[in-house]
Parts: structure tokens; sequence; C-alpha cells
């Protein structure tokens, strides 16, 4: 089984790339949180998993949490990401 660890750095528009962002600008949204990365989780199609005292390793002293994809061995974790931030894009419109 493989979990695909997804920590809301990843699509934080506030974030550089250095910083932790893994998407385009383009679908990146401001302060992202861990319900609705599980939501659009959800809506790609795959179990998540909310873990909320968790630290991104890059700002340890802030918990933003994480959320665990299961069984995403199908496709590739930038596919993944993708197709959430799409999700979460929605989401905020």
């Amino acid at each position: 089984m493989v979990e695909n660890v997804i920590w809301p750095a990843y699509f934080d528009a506030t974030r550089s790339r250095r910083e932790g962002r893994r998407i385009p600008l383009s679908l990146a949204v401001e302060e992202p949180t861990v319900d609705e990365i599980a939501t659009a989780v959800q809506q790609v199609g795959y179990d998540a998993v909310v873990e909320r005292d968790v630290a991104y390793p890059r700002q340890n002293w802030e918990a933003s949490g994480r959320v665990l994809v299961k069984d995403a061995d199908d496709a590739g974790k930038s596919d993944l990401l993708q197709a959430i931030a799409a999700y979460v894009t929605a989401l905020r419109d």
C-alpha cells in the first residue's frame, strides 16, 4: 500500500517553490486547509486521512497538518497534486 503525504504548503500561493509550493501559481490558493485538501482528495477518488497536529518540516514551528492519500500508486505524485489543486481551486470559487 502506497501512502502519499500531502502538505498544505504544496498549494499555498504565498509560498515560493523554494519554500515548498509544488504546483503552479495559477492553481495555488492562499492558506489552504487540510479539510479543503481532504475534500479534494476524495473528489479525485482516493481515501484521505487527515493528521492535524503535524508540522511541515520546513516550518516545524507551525502545526499546519497533513493529508495522507491511500492507494494512489497508479498516478504519479505530481499528477495527483495537479488534480487536487484543481479541485481546491474549484472549492474556493
